[in-house]
């Protein structure tokens, strides 16, 4: 399984909407891809930012590449999404999942 961790940081007048619109609209159009197996939006206020982390799992690189494309480590962000980001970065990291005590 392929975890691919990428953040990003709103104001924070805009963390809630960020919020609300990765639970409601980018997380659930994802379980459409093939190999996804879901994902983690984690979030802390930090600077007088609202950084966000997202984590989401795949069964294999392939699966990445479905979401993301060929060049799979350049973020992807849908227009509305990305308006309510102050800042991001620009590549997401993607690394082998080697152990879990999560319950599949």
């Amino acid at each position: 399984m392929i975890a691919r961790h990428w953040r990003g940081w709103t104001a924070p007048q805009d963390a809630d909407a960020y919020q609300d619109l990765l639970r409601g609209t980018v997380l659930p159009s994802l379980k459409k891809i093939p190999g996804y197996r879901g994902g983690y939006v984690l979030r802390r206020e930090v600077s007088g930012e609202v950084e966000f982390i997202v984590v989401n799992l795949f069964d294999s690189i392939e699966g990445v590449q479905q979401f993301a494309g060929p060049d799979y480590a350049v973020a992807q962000f849908e227009p509305e999404p990305r308006r309510l980001l102050a800042r991001v970065e620009p590549l997401a990291s993607h690394y082998e999942v080697c152990v879990s005590s999560v319950s599949a």
